[in-house]
């Protein structure tokens, strides 16, 4: 899908500078079609490193999509330039009387507070109530997931003795699920995080499937609703040197972290990292965007 972009977004030189088929909004004016309405609600910091992450894994499939990027009111980046933000961001309030076929909750730095304490929490337990009336489908990635699940079904998020941090093997656990068409029996997945929910939980709780998991890094793909409720614990968006940085940066905190796992070439942190994730992550969101959007959203999307 060629995704429909404001023509000054920084991400489009980036995503056209790896040959990956952008649409401005110029261009996409002249095609009679309905394009997908995706939105992002993006939590991270920075936010443009994000949402090119993002748009890129969106980008290969034959549909246009139009996106809609997302902000929270009650807190306001302070590591995004502002001129960015109020160029290219919504407000729930700017968005709240929309239908979308598809919604995405990314991660956030705030993993090791309680829920209750985050500074936006009121106001994303409200985007979260809006979305299962207004969204086809939502994905919800990494603390997003471990928010959505808990708000919408109790489970809750447990400390790890230490971050998780690395590339991990992943098992498909449902191998006719539409979202896994097309994936090897294993695959690659970059995890980052302090907590877990635990595959117990999700077991437990008859509302949930647990689609994948790993050995090492535990649950990893829970679905909800038919296909209009994923969570996903990882990031499989992540660029090449994303856990490089992370890395570099605690460390020059002196917080002593470990070496990611399974990421360095002989764990050697000189070497660069071999990306070797990234083609399941494309198909991933290929396959959401096909099969739990486009496939079963009714055309006329108010009809939601």
């Amino acid at each position: 899908m060629p995704i429909k972009i404001a023509d000054s977004l920084p991400a489009r030189a980036v995503l056209e500078s790896e040959n990956i088929f952008v649409m401005t909004e110029r261009r996409a004016l002249s095609q009679d079609i309905r394009p997908l309405k995706i939105a992002i609600l993006n939590l991270m910091p920075l936010k443009i490193v994000t949402e090119t992450q993002i748009l890129r894994c969106l980008s290969n499939t034959p549909l246009q999509i139009e996106i809609d990027l997302v902000q929270t009111r009650t807190y306001h980046s302070k590591n995004t330039p502002e001129d960015h933000l109020l160029t290219f961001y919504k407000t729930f309030q700017d968005i709240r009387d929309k239908k979308y076929d598809g919604f995405i909750i990314t991660g956030a730095p705030v993993e090791l507070m309680n829920f209750e304490e985050v500074e936006y929490w009121d106001e994303l337990c409200e985007i979260m109530t809006w979305t299962r009336a207004h969204v086809h489908s939502t994905l919800h990635i990494c603390w997003g997931a471990q928010a959505g699940l808990y708000f919408h079904y109790g489970i809750p998020k447990h400390v790890l003795p230490e971050k998780k941090s690395g590339v991990f093997y992943h098992r498909v656990l449902t191998p006719k699920e539409p979202i896994f068409r097309g994936f090897n029996d294993v695959f690659l997945v970059p995890h980052s995080r302090h907590t877990e929910v635990r595959e117990a939980d999700i077991l437990a709780n008859p509302s949930l499937r647990l689609l994948s998991r790993s050995e090492e890094a535990g649950v990893h793909v829970v679905e909800a609703m038919n296909g209009r409720q994923l969570f996903v614990l990882g990031h499989g968006e992540y660029d090449r040197d994303t856990l490089k940085a992370e890395y570099i940066r605690d460390r020059n905190k002196d917080m002593n972290p470990r070496i990611p796992e399974h990421y360095f070439p002989d764990d050697d942190p000189s070497r660069e990292p071999l990306v070797r994730w990234r083609s399941h992550a494309h198909l991933f969101y290929t396959n959401w965007l096909n099969y739990y959007v486009y496939q079963s959203t009714p055309y006329v999307i108010e009809s939601l």
